[in-house]
This record gives C-alpha cells, sequence and structure tokens, in this order.
C-alpha cells in the first residue's frame, strides 16, 4: 500500500479553512494581540482549538522592527538632557528639594538649585536660567513627576523643547540623571545639612 492511501488516524486534527482565516484576520484587525488574546477570543465564539494552533496559523509582522529606548538614547545623546527631583534631610527636620539638570553627551551636570517648596513656575524659570536662548537641547527626558505640571510644560513648548516622558516606574530609563542622585545621596548619607 502507498503511504498516501493511508487515514489520518493520529495526531493534532486540522484547522478548517473559515478557522486559519479567522485567526488571520484577527491577526490584521488587532496587531498587538498575542496568541493568548486571540485563543480566548475563539473560545469565546465556542471555536475549540489550541493556543499553540492559533501562533501557528497566526499572520507574522512583515514591518521592520522599531528602535529600542537604548537606541534613542545613543542617537540623540547630543540633544538629550534630563531632569529630576531628590530631596535632602536637613539637620532641623525639614526636607529640601534638588532640582538636577544633566546633559547625556557628557553626563555632566549643567543646572541645579534648592528650593524647600517646589512649584511648577519655580521649575520652569530653574530650565530657562540651565540653557543659554542659543543652546537649548532638542530633547528633555523627565519622568512623571506631579511637580511638572501645566505652567512647566507649556514654558518646554515654549522653548522649543520637545518633551521624552519615560514610562511609569522606570527609572532605568533615565538610568545617567538616576546614578548621579544615587550617588549624591550616598556620598552626602554621612553629613547633614543645616
Amino acid at each position: 500500500m502507498r503511504r498516501s492511501s493511508f487515514f489520518r488516524f493520529g495526531g493534532r486534527p486540522l484547522v478548517a479553512r473559515e478557522g486559519r482565516d479567522l485567526i488571520r484576520k484577527m491577526c490584521r484587525e488587532n496587531p498587538l494581540w498575542g496568541a493568548p488574546r486571540i485563543h480566548g477570543e475563539l473560545l469565546k465564539l465556542d471555536i475549540e482549538i489550541a493556543e499553540s494552533s492559533v501562533s501557528k496559523y497566526m499572520e507574522r509582522s512583515h514591518k521592520r522592527p522599531s528602535h529600542t529606548w537604548r537606541t534613542f538614547l545613543e542617537n540623540h545623546a547630543q540633544q538629550l538632557v534630563s531632569i529630576d527631583f531628590f530631596t535632602e534631610p536637613t539637620i532641623h527636620f525639614q526636607v529640601l528639594y534638588v532640582f538636577l539638570v544633566l546633559a547625556h553627551d557628557r553626563r555632566r551636570i549643567l543646572h541645579f538649585n534648592v528650593t524647600a517648596h517646589p512649584t511648577a513656575e519655580w521649575t520652569g524659570q530653574q530650565l530657562r536660567e540651565a540653557f543659554p536662548v542659543a543652546q537649548l537641547p532638542r530633547y528633555l527626558l523627565r519622568d512623571r513627576d506631579a511637580i511638572f505640571g501645566v505652567d512647566f510644560r507649556q514654558q518646554v513648548r515654549d522653548m522649543g523643547i520637545c518633551e521624552v516622558l519615560s514610562a511609569p516606574r522606570s527609572p532605568w530609563q533615565r538610568a545617567y540623571v538616576e546614578r548621579v542622585i544615587g550617588s549624591f545621596v550616598v556620598h552626602n548619607k554621612r553629613s547633614v545639612l543645616w
């Protein structure tokens, strides 16, 4: 007997053409969905199929991969500055807020100042003092702290600087400024400000 005349008894059952077409259609219409999500949606439609089968029939994206965060930082290091606040306690149990501006190209501190009560207006003024008009950076990297309010964002826009926000709870995206702050905090741990 020839092999082609044998019936298929074992293995995974074949997925019908309609099922394969539906999987591909869901992939095209929802490019952010992965196999688990599409599998779940198919189960809601009473289509019994394994998640591995869904991933087998999914359409693969033919787009070139986008740039990574590291690539962005490397490509724009000359035009990128980071800003951040950190706190420093005093001997009189007050808390001082230190504003820091760091250039990425040489990882140098461009500007810093200290205040007991930071506001968005004060922060914007510090940013204007940090950069002469002819030396404005192209990108400003910052976290999502509430101190950078509407007034601050408007001042940054008026200066012609593009704000780049780091993802929530992702200090690794602002590693240079976080490293400087960490060094300062460790260095000043033994001393207390008067």
